[in-house]
């Protein structure tokens, strides 16, 4: 595994002239007026978020992150943990995380997370082809995160299965205090992360974030770290204008653990495979992100927005080391028969423009998003991560333009009609070159759709509505999933579409006694053509073969519901529970007929039951219960159903908060992630052990 000790200066070299800036200036401004400033604008960027959510007749969840630092948060997947819909889990608890919404991405490419937008500050992320393969986003160097599922992400230009997750960075005007936060627990868990952000007039304002985290894992050869730094600097330019820049960077490694068969699972659930050895595994991405944008006030009530973006990823991944041993007299050293080694640079190009107006009941949004992605490197073979010959030249590219309108026009004081579209036109070039033959294979395709959508929401009450909607969906294939297509020529897959209804209902309710509950639950129904499903390779394990299937089925049930329930003086008691039922299935398929699809549970149920008190302190139970899953597209094979039961426990005062949080307190044993394969077989080596029972405690300080 490559160090990070060097990467480490870099990452601090690069905080400095910002974090100097900002030191400087704090002498110079008047406390008491800059944190007033804060607390108001902080108030009005979560109504913000509110309102959009509001306004959507559809499955939109706002995740608070300044809630995070009360519980053990390590990788996107805890962040996530209580979404609904959403079917995130980290492979090993480090930070790579499978990432499902709405039954997107239920393959193998495990490398390639698509079907979900992922936007940071409203400008994309996400690669023009569809591909998440980036560690950008960290949950908790965000202030807010809005996750619009399905087709309710026409907001942000989406037309994916899974839907958009946009990303809101604090800035200096709406955290109020300077911060360090201290993590450590088990599997040698060690983290530290500073804020420090200023208003150094009305003109401008600066935030930056350092964050370094080391974690040994709880499986051999898990080891992984991460510097990075996330800076902002805002400009108003005058009381309408507002300009502000974005900067990432975070040198991430990691160690991978390898997949086990059943019976290495059940001989040591912890160990890994010799070839994650041998093979030396690794992910190791060098990510570097700059953006701007602009926000323009026209009038009380119009606005304009836009921005550019550019990131640059390398990514080092040795991932295939397959060896068999000499069947013959005498010992013999087991022969390598394929490695694979992917060593390359992806860089993506992004801009954005939105304009929001109202026009008597109307309220009109205007947008588009357009991108730009290139991979350049190659695919190698290796001997302990360390290449010994180019196999694959890769030269791949992508573009596309999504073009939005969507009109919200008050029918009447209680009903809100939603119409729209969105049109996307994309392309996609795949250039890989046999380094032996100077054979090129060129998949080549333009993809265009305009797919459009309609809802309603009626207001019962003030707090409680009932919405429904119908929106097509498309979502065009990436460039992984051309490359890995099973034909295996220069052929091409087609863009999955579909139709999907959706009802539901979001609101809250005062019940006597100043007890209080919210929900939020939806349903939804979709049928889609041409799915773009991968397997595991049994000629090569670890990579992928991509086909498009005819019809699938994709429904299902969504709540999140909580509560306050005052206790007397003596404090409160604060339940949450999040429930995921799935009905994802093969549809009258000529080769599944009507069999599951694999990787998601049909269910899951996530809570908690914390006990505040007036002075800070609170306590409580956790707990997830997640039904069995289908590791196969021929349903012969299920990974059991777990129960997972934890606490966590806490104070939160003024200016510091600690929490000390206790997983998986029976140590169940569990399967947490598998690669999708077309039929189990007993050597199918795919599964990876859920974390055993582990302890997590932090603090946070604010000055």
């Amino acid at each position: 595994m490559r160090k990070l000790n060097v990467h480490k200066y870099a990452c601090l070299m690069l905080a400095t002239p910002l974090a100097s800036t900002i030191a400087m200036a704090q002498s110079n401004a008047g406390a008491e007026t800059e944190i007033e400033t804060i607390v108001v604008e902080g108030e009005q960027l979560q109504q913000a978020l509110i309102a959009e959510r509001d306004l959507t007749p559809g499955a939109v969840s706002l995740l608070d992150a300044d809630d995070l630092f009360e519980r053990g948060v390590v990788n996107m997947a805890d962040a996530l943990r209580y979404t609904p819909g959403v079917w995130s889990i980290s492979t090993s608890g480090s930070d790579s995380t499978f990432l499902s919404s709405r039954g997107s991405n239920l393959d193998a490419t495990n490398y390639d997370m698509n079907g979900i937008k992922l936007l940071q500050d409203g400008l994309p992320v996400t690669t023009a082809d569809g591909n998440n393969h980036n560690r950008m986003i960290d949950p908790l160097a965000t202030r807010f995160a809005s996750i619009a599922r399905g087709a309710n992400a026409l907001t942000y230009g989406a037309s994916t299965l899974g839907g958009a997750m946009n990303f809101t960075s604090p800035t200096a005007r709406d955290s109020a205090q300077n911060q360090l936060f201290l993590n450590a627990g088990s599997f040698d868990l060690q983290a530290i992360r500073a804020s420090m952000g200023r208003v150094f007039n009305e003109q401008l304002d600066g935030y930056i974030t350092v964050d370094e985290k080391r974690r040994e894992g709880y499986r051999g050869h898990d080891e992984s770290e991460r510097s990075s730094v996330y800076a902002n600097l805002g400009w108003r330019i005058n009381e309408n204008i507002e300009n502000r820049t974005y900067l990432t960077y975070s040198n991430y490694d990691q160690e991978l653990p390898g997949g086990l068969t059943a019976a290495q699972l059940e001989e040591d659930r912890d160990q890994s495979p010799p070839d994650a050895y041998t093979g030396d595994y690794q992910y190791d991405v060098l990510a570097k992100r700059i953006a701007n944008k602009t926000t323009i006030d026209l009038a009380s009530d119009s606005s304009f927005e836009f921005g550019v973006s550019r990131e640059s990823q390398d990514l080092f991944h040795p991932i295939v080391d397959v060896r068999v041993d000499f069947d013959g007299p005498g010992p013999m050293a087991p022969q390598q028969v394929f490695s694979l080694l992917i060593d390359t640079e992806q860089v993506t190009t992004g801009a954005m423009a939105r304009y929001n107006t109202n026009i008597g009941d109307h309220n009109l949004l205007f947008g588009m998003n357009w991108g730009k992605s290139t991979v350049k490197g190659g695919n190698y073979t290796h001997d302990h991560a360390q290449p010994t010959g180019l196999s694959t030249i890769v030269d791949n590219s992508a573009e596309s333009v999504e073009l939005f309108a969507m009109d919200r026009w008050s029918v009447t004081d209680r009903t809100t009609l939603i119409y729209g579209l969105q049109a996307v036109d994309t392309s996609r070039d795949v250039k890989n070159i046999d380094a032996a033959t100077n054979t090129l294979r060129n998949p080549v395709a333009d993809y265009d759709s305009i797919n459009p959508r309609a809802g309603v929401i009626y207001q019962l009450t003030d707090q409680i509505d009932v919405f429904a909607n119908i929106s097509r969906l498309y979502e065009a294939p990436t460039n992984y999933e051309l490359e890995d297509d099973v034909r295996g020529n220069n052929s091409t897959l087609d863009a999955m579409r579909g139709t999907v209804v959706e009802v539901g209902t979001r609101g809250q309710q005062s019940l006597s006694g100043s007890h209080s509950w919210n929900w939020d639950l939806s349903l939804y129904y979709g049928e889609l053509q041409d799915e773009i499903l991968s397997q595991d390779d049994p000629a090569a394990p670890g990579t992928s073969l991509s086909t498009n299937v005819d019809d699938t089925i994709h429904a299902g049930v969504e709540a999140l519901v909580a509560g306050e329930f005052y206790l007397g003086n003596s404090g409160r008691l604060e339940p949450m529970l999040s429930l995921t039922w799935n009905e994802f299935k093969f549809d009258n398929d000529p080769l599944y007929g009507n069999g599951s699809l694999p990787a998601a549970p049909q269910y899951a149920l996530r809570g908690e039951v914390m006990y505040r008190m007036e002075n800070g302190f609170f306590a409580g139970p956790t707990f997830d219960l997640v039904d069995e899953r289908y590791v196969d597209f021929t349903n012969s094979r299920t990974v059991d159903s777990y129960r997972l039961f934890g606490m966590r426990a806490g104070v939160d005062r003024d200016n510091w908060r600690a929490f000390i949080e206790v997983k998986n307190i029976t140590d169940e044993e569990y399967v947490s992630q598998f690669s999708v394969v077309n039929q189990y077989t007993a050597d199918s080596a795919i599964f990876h052990s859920g974390e055993p029972r582990a302890l997590f405690a932090g603090v946070q300080m604010s000055f």
